[in-house]
């Protein structure tokens, strides 16, 4: 057997072809559909080794390639937001292996700017959209009504469910595990610091805040809980938010603080620095999502995990799912506390 191939006795996959061969899966997949965009050459190269390898396109890409676009359109509320980037690999990952490419596009955080790009997918006849982040309520019911494909969210914001199939993450539970571990380290005056451009999961967030508080007989005080109103969000960068707020957080007196996520975690930790608070001896920080720039963070940010790059790829097979009439589970994945040095008992350095 070559050594430099996987097992010829068993099918391999558009992954197998491009490991063989040193390429992503999105060139292995151009050049099995004839794209243009690949050179005779290559494609040629990449043909001869499926052979050999015995590669057989599954169903979906067959079915795909004879009756559909073969394209997925993909709706982020960023495209430099490292949370996205993440959600957006999982997608390309499967989508190219069933020989799906994608058409992106960012919606900044605007409702009627996502509605908008949808109905642009839509005219430009790709098989299903997925969105990430999604502001659609209930008003836009009607419009999306006329979108005839299948539609997957990714940790829908909107307060009302248009009905649509969805990968999600549990937020209340999240919430729970941040606020107990603060709890579990001795802290008695807790804060949250909450977005309001994000109703859904920051009304989730503050119900776990809030549930724990309870359990533990812990009322909070005047002050506790900031969350920034929409009209007051006038950037795209959630630190300013955190680094804004900041000074009533020290006002509450609180030592510890629950941050909607780590881009606003790392505002206050950046503020901190500006009034001389230490972290985690004057202030305790938790965060939520563990973006790579937690762990990098002086002190390193406790935070909640998401996995975001699983629930691009979950999104992705259920788009799959829906596309060959299989109907399509929902999902719900679990969250993970990643406890690092910004947090400690009172007065802990």
């Amino acid at each position: 057997m070559d050594r430099d191939h996987p097992d010829h006795t068993t099918d391999a996959s558009i992954k197998d072809i491009a490991q063989a061969l040193g390429v992503s899966h999105s060139t292995v997949s151009r050049a099995l559909n004839d794209s243009a965009l690949i050179s005779e050459a290559t494609r040629e190269r990449v043909k001869a080794l499926a052979a050999e390898m015995g590669y057989i396109p599954n169903a979906v890409a067959r079915s795909l390639k004879a009756q559909r676009s073969g394209t997925v359109g993909l709706v982020l509320t960023s495209l430099t937001d490292p949370f996205f980037a993440d959600v957006m690999a999982g997608v390309d990952t499967v989508a190219g292996d069933a020989g799906l490419s994608m058409f992106i596009a960012a919606s900044h955080n605007e409702p009627e700017r996502e509605m908008e790009i949808i109905e642009t997918f839509h005219r430009r006849r790709v098989d299903g959209i997925i969105v990430a982040a999604s502001r659609l309520g209930s008003r836009y019911r009607d419009r999306l009504a006329r979108i005839q494909v299948p539609i997957v969210l990714v940790n829908q914001h909107a307060e009302e469910s248009p009905g649509f199939h969805a990968v999600a993450f549990d937020e209340l539970a999240g919430a729970r595990l941040a606020v107990e571990h603060l709890v579990s380290k001795g802290h008695r005056r807790i804060g949250y610091l909450g977005l309001g451009n994000r109703q859904r999961s920051n009304a989730l967030r503050l119900q776990g805040y809030q549930e724990v508080l309870a359990e533990a007989g812990i009322r909070p005080g005047a002050g506790w809980v900031h969350v920034v109103s929409e009209a007051d969000i006038d950037v795209q960068d959630d630190t300013i938010v955190g680094e804004r707020t900041l000074p009533a957080v020290l006002d509450s007196g609180v030592t510890a603080l629950f941050c909607y996520n780590d881009r606003v975690a790392m505002g206050v930790l950046l503020a901190c620095r500006q009034h001389d608070v230490i972290v985690p001896r004057d202030l305790n920080l938790v965060g939520f999502d563990d973006l790579e720039l937690a762990r990098w963070a002086s002190p390193p940010l406790t935070t909640i995990q998401q996995p975001r790059t699983a629930m691009g790829s979950a999104a992705m097979r259920l788009m799959l799912d829906l596309l060959e009439g299989h109907g399509g589970q929902d999902c719900l994945l679990a969250p993970l506390l990643i406890e690092r040095a910004s947090t400690a008992a009172p007065g802990g350095s």
